[in-house]
């Protein structure tokens, strides 16, 4: 039967180690010597208790936690991202905490409130953008280290993101080397990557020869892609067609929402001769290879991004001298699949 300890003291006297020690090492288990690190971790095996990690970080400055903010988890960029992120902070030692804005302005200041009164050590944050409120995320960054993924808004904070030049660039030279040159489908501007993307858009339409065609509600503030996606081009179908027969998403997810409004309409998508409709888009998405047809796509590099956020913030945090990037934008790969 494990052995019940209700305090930090007693757990302490049974180890036969100071309570200050014991406190240590639960902050970091290397600083202690490794004969007091064994002795404890066999008395927590023979034992029931748990530090109370909560109470304890209210009594400090600064805690092993690290909080991380994103605009929603549902989305599957997102949620990739998070995970990696969280197992990165844990193998440093860190606790992640994550709080989705849900795509709210409210709920975006709720969480920089949040992750202050836990006394997190900084932050992660993939802020909202358009939507942000600038004056509360400026002042989070005055109070701990802070590091952008994403996107960013404007500022000295450093970020980590996608190069949507190279990216939208590489995309476009593929399609129009491989067969139509493509219409450009845009979601409304949530944050700066959308207005990245379609500039250099129609800048490689241009260098290329192409006159850029643009489609797509990008007024109305909207995180539901899918929707957009099919509900667009299910108006365009029933008013004749879409304006070309290859089309490229700003994202994956308003690519789902195409070509299940395309396959409703009885529209074959693929790059085969048969088919009525190319179709490609950005990010690689973990469910974009298990669409039908595939989903040729710009593949984010997510493990670098999730990589080099914790990195330049583990940086930020040691004060260690090391040069901090004031903004990293990662090269993407091109995924040829099925559908362009």
């Amino acid at each position: 039967m494990a052995m019940t300890h209700k305090t930090m003291e007693d757990f302490a006297r049974s180890c036969g180690v100071s309570r200050p020690t014991l406190s240590k090492y639960f902050d970091d288990p290397t600083s202690v010597k490794p004969a007091t690190r064994k002795r404890i971790e066999e008395a927590l095996r023979s034992s029931d208790y748990q530090p109370n990690l909560f109470a304890r970080n209210l009594n400090r400055k600064r805690t092993r936690s690290i909080g991380i903010v994103v605009p929603t988890v549902t989305d599957p960029f997102y949620s990739e991202m998070v995970s990696r992120i969280e197992l990165r902070l844990r193998d440093e030692g860190y606790w992640p905490i994550v709080i989705s804005s849900h795509g709210s302005t409210e709920l975006e200041v709720e969480a920089t409130r949040t992750i202050l009164s836990l006394k997190v050590s900084g932050a992660l944050v993939a802020p909202l953008g358009r939507r942000s409120d600038h004056r509360t995320l400026e002042k989070l960054t005055q109070a701990i280290p802070i590091v952008y993924f994403d996107t960013y808004l404007e500022g000295h904070t450093p970020f980590v993101g996608n190069n949507n030049t190279q990216s939208v660039a590489t995309i476009v030279d593929y399609l129009c080397r491989s067969g139509d040159a493509p219409v450009y489908f845009d979601i409304p501007h949530v944050n700066h990557n959308s207005p990245e993307r379609l500039a250099s858009y129609v800048a490689s339409m241009k260098r290329l020869g192409h006159e850029p065609i643009v489609i797509g509600n990008t007024k109305d503030y909207t995180w539901d892609f899918e929707r957009i996606g099919y509900e667009q081009t299910e108006r365009m179908l029933g008013n004749g067609a879409l304006p070309g027969k290859t089309i490229l998403c700003n994202n994956d997810r308003l690519a789902f929402g195409l070509m299940a409004a395309a396959f409703a309409r009885g529209l074959k998508v693929g790059r085969k001769a048969d088919c009525d409709l190319r179709v490609a888009a950005h990010d690689d998405h973990p469910l974009s290879r298990y669409a039908c047809p595939g989903l040729t796509t710009m593949a984010q590099d997510f493990a670098a991004m999730a990589g080099r956020s914790v990195e330049t913030l583990l940086a930020l945090l040691n004060e260690d001298g090391t040069a901090v990037a004031p903004k990293v934008k990662l090269d993407a790969t091109l995924v040829m699949r099925q559908s362009a």
